[in-house]
């Protein structure tokens, strides 16, 4: 199980998620030659969510991120500054597939300090 977590900034939850160079190893390959992948992450409510990940076609840094499908998930969970996503990778153990999870986290604050995160 491989994954990693963001706390959202202002161009996460309007425009495209940004995803952590490192974390990419927790989203599907990319084919060889290729620098865009579709793939499923489903929430936990059961819902299957389509998303879009590519980067830049060339140059030293990569800067992955997240577009078709994101901003319809930010909206659909009514997500914003400061909350937090959350992507899994899962293997089956026993049929070797693959697949994503997507967890939305609403920031909890109490008297204006934030006191955690609570699954939506």
């Amino acid at each position: 199980m491989k994954g990693f977590s963001k706390i959202l900034r202002k161009t996460d939850t309007k425009k495209r998620l940004s995803v952590p160079v490192r974390s990419l190893k927790s989203l599907p390959p990319f084919k060889l030659g290729s620098h865009a992948v579709e793939f499923e992450a489903t929430d936990e409510k059961g819902e299957t969510w389509a998303f879009h990940c590519s980067t830049r076609k060339s140059g030293p840094y990569r800067k992955p991120v997240l577009t078709r499908g994101w901003v319809a998930f930010v909206k659909s969970k009514k997500l914003q500054i400061g909350d937090k996503v959350r992507f899994v990778k899962y293997k089956n153990r026993a049929t070797a597939t693959i697949s994503y999870k997507v967890r939305a986290e609403k920031e909890i604050r109490i008297f204006g300090a934030i006191f955690g995160y609570a699954p939506i």
